[in-house]
């Protein structure tokens, strides 16, 4: 971008300081009112951690679409469509929505299976014992670092691209107010804020949408979109798409791009404790549609920003208002991120810069939040509780996770400038994650899924498949490049050997170790059953009776094959029928289609929005108007109270003032 940004340092420190706050204050409040009109302890681990077990649908899918609206979402999303055109949208968001439904079995058996469980790594450690434990609390963690890398670079590289605003200061200001509001409310405080996040979220992305394909003076409709992609095909036309189109799905960048997003996200989704956080907290009825439908209202929104920003970049970038005109956008740039805020500075100007800046915000301090109460349960159950304290009280739980929420968020904020100092961008980071951590995708799904993977093969699958994937990435790029650096190594190539390695060398090395070393007679899953609620004292009432648990488990084996059913139908309609007969057939978009296929996302946006920001509040509106009449309420008397005060104190100076006079007039008679 230009050196002049379109905003002041100040007003990117005022809406990092100034959201933050809100929402830190408002959080506070919002869990004080939890507590004085609904009951809910402010001091219990198991409420901190799991929300009681009792979260609704509605809420599960806000919580859903919010975990997965990081800033790669809509940054890498928008990089990926400018890079390669209208398959770049699509083949980000099918890629990364089939684990979120996929997800949902697991969710499934995870409640089934252990239904006091706080953390995944419980289930691991009640199956297999301490080794395979501290295999996947590294692998886990990494997650939550890699995760995390990834929203704070991603999102300062804009704040300072657009405010001028230090990187360093950007990195420490985004989570503060995130630390302090999810130290004070924990799980369901991340929950009421993924809800307000993801509806501003949409609202914006409607916004650009909108902007873009209805109202600019300067695009203003689909066809006029179409007729600048066609001119930007004869001056820059696209490797590796059929005619060097923007407008067709046939595009070998896009397809390699789609593997190593897909291979990825199962990295993050299946070994995100933060997921299986969410799953825990769910009521056993809402656990499978929560998923669902938060994994079908997610799609929408990597689609619809990305066909919107991402394709607007193209068509803007020979035109004056393009802030980098005349030169395209730099590699660098791209990488970083910056597709989506250059687009909306050359789009609506300061307006568009502000829009963007809320956005990004939003989206990460939203999964910011997930992230830190995902570490938080590790390091108080997994860790502290598992191996330094096995009698810890609720209360002393509590402590811990308080205290790594702080240093969590403080630590990946010194991270990520050290990244930033580097020059490891969000995309490298973004590509380079299936890498580390997608060995341990398979060995872990397989812990619930199948009652014959030893103890052996849990253990050892994850780092062999990650010394295959870094050494497989590494020999690709020296064999490319007969180098290895930053540059070289985060080619598409190279990343796409790792990516596959990881996630497909379980594959080979888990049925081979547990026939080499099986366990002595399959698992029955017993011991997972054995993990207990923590003793909150009177306070564990508010968890579900182990009637409402047994019951919970029968609803949801009942519903175990519908669930398998859907997730497989799901996965089939966005990975292979919807996008590869026009991948195959290298149809290239007519003006009509490519507005049917544009009109397609805005109503699935309104879709989403329905789904996330107007069911939660259908569905939780008995509660929700209960709290604001008690608060009404509370008000009122208040109020009443204080006339009441100011009426009895008018009166008592009446009552001086007559005694005053009659004590005047007394005098008056005696002299």
């Amino acid at each position: 971008m230009s050196s002049k940004t379109p905003l002041t340092q100040g007003d990117g420190y005022g809406i990092l300081i100034g959201f933050g706050t809100i929402f830190a204050m408002g959080m506070i409040g919002m869990t004080i009112c939890l507590h004085r009109y609904l009951g809910e302890a402010t001091d219990s681990s198991e409420t901190f951690s799991t929300a009681d077990r009792k979260v609704r649908t509605g809420l599960i899918a806000s919580a859903v679409v919010s975990s997965w609206t990081w800033a790669a979402t809509l940054l890498h999303s928008s990089s990926v469509a400018y890079s390669y055109g209208i398959s770049g949208p699509f083949w980000y968001a099918s890629g990364a929505t089939v684990q979120i439904v996929l997800f949902c079995v697991v969710a499934i058996e995870l409640k089934r299976r252990a239904p006091f469980a706080h953390t995944f790594l419980e289930v691991i450690h009640a199956r297999y014992g301490r080794s395979a434990h501290i295999v996947f609390i590294i692998f886990c963690l990494l997650t939550n670092i890699i995760v995390t890398s990834t929203l704070l670079t991603g999102t300062s590289a804009v704040v300072h691209s657009l405010s001028g605003m230090n990187i360093a200061a950007a990195c420490f200001l985004l989570p503060l107010g995130t630390i302090i509001y999810t130290m004070v409310g924990g799980i369901k405080a991340t929950f009421l804020t993924d809800y307000i996040h993801t509806v501003a979220v949409l609202i914006i992305i409607l916004f650009f949408a909108f902007t873009t394909y209805v109202t600019s003076p300067v695009l203003g409709s689909p066809s006029k979109v179409y007729d600048l992609l066609v001119n930007a095909r004869q001056m820059h036309p696209v490797d590796g798409n059929a005619e060097g189109s923007y407008l067709t799905m046939q595009s070998k960048q896009g397809a390699i791009f789609f593997i190593i997003n897909i291979i990825g996200n199962f990295g993050t989704v299946f070994l995100d404790n933060g997921y299986y956080n969410k799953a825990i907290a769910a009521s056993p009825i809402s656990a499978l549609p929560g998923y669902v439908l938060g994994g079908i209202a997610w799609f929408g929104i990597p689609f619809v920003i990305a066909t919107t920003m991402g394709l607007a970049a193209v068509a803007l970038e020979n035109n004056p208002i393009f802030p980098t005109y005349p030169n395209r956008l730099s590699a660098a740039d791209v990488s970083a991120g910056l597709t989506l805020s250059t687009a909306a500075v050359a789009l609506i100007g300061k307006s568009g810069a502000i829009a963007t800046l809320i956005m990004v915000f939003m989206a990460c301090t939203s999964a910011m939040s997930a992230q830190l109460i995902a570490v938080s349960s590790i390091v108080t159950y997994d860790i502290y509780k598992a191996y330094f304290n096995q009698t810890a009280s609720g209360k002393k739980l509590i402590y811990v996770s308080h205290m790594t929420v702080v240093l969590f968020g403080l630590g990946m904020s010194i991270w990520s400038i050290g990244l930033y100092y580097i020059e490891i961008s969000m995309g490298y980071l973004y590509s380079m994650m299936g890498i580390i951590i997608s060995s341990a995708v398979i060995p872990g799904a397989l812990t619930l899924l199948w009652n014959r993977q030893s103890k052996w093969a849990v253990c050892l699958s994850p780092p062999l498949g990650f010394i295959c994937s870094v050494s497989a990435w590494l020999v690709m790029t020296k064999i490319q490049f007969n180098s290895i650096s930053i540059e070289t190594t985060g080619s598409d190539v190279s990343m796409l050997v790792g990516n596959v390695v990881a996630l497909l060398s379980p594959v080979v090395f888990v049925p081979i170790i547990s026939l080499i070393a099986p366990d002595p007679t399959p698992y029955d899953f017993v011991s997972m059953r054995a993990i207990e609620l923590v003793d909150d004292g009177p306070r564990n009432a508010n968890h579900p009776s182990l009637g409402e648990t047994e019951r919970g488990i029968a609803f949801l084996t009942g519903k175990l094959k519908f669930a398998r059913i859907i997730a497989v139908v799901l996965t089939s309609c966005l990975v292979i029928i919807w996008p590869f007969p026009m991948y195959g057939t290298a149809y290239v978009f007519s003006k009509s289609f490519f507005t049917g296929w544009v009109s397609i996302g805005i109503v699935w946006m309104f879709f989403s929005f329905c789904i996330v920001g107007i069911y939660p509040i259908v569905e939780n509106r008995k509660t929700i108007l209960f709290v604001c009449k008690k608060i009404y309420n509370d008000l009122t008397i208040s109020r009443q109270h204080v006339a009441k005060v100011h009426t009895d104190h008018t009166i008592s100076n009446m009552q001086m003032n007559v005694l005053a006079v009659s004590t005047i007039e007394n005098s008056h008679n005696d002299i």
